[in-house]
């Protein structure tokens, strides 16, 4: 969600981010991201589970089918 905000910049940053095609918002959320990583710990956990769905699905398959193969009952070591 976006929520705007008001900010006070130089009139002459403002002109040359204009010039350079540079979106201030986007690069304001960037610079925070980067100074604040927990911020961006959403997208990060979201790709992680995207690129692991699989994995995690064959997992819950085995434990459904086997039990919990970590449980005192079922563990041989």
């Amino acid at each position: 969600m976006r929520q705007p905000v008001n900010l006070q910049l130089d009139a002459e940053s403002v002109a040359a981010a204009r010039d350079a095609n540079i979106d201030l918002s986007e690069l304001l959320t960037h610079a925070l991201q980067r100074r604040l990583p927990h911020l961006n710990i959403g997208a990060a956990q979201n790709a992680w589970e995207k690129e692991n769905r699989a994995a995690i699905d064959a997992v819950n398959r085995i434990i459904e089918e086997d039990g919990f193969v970590f449980s005192d009952e079922v563990r041989t070591f």
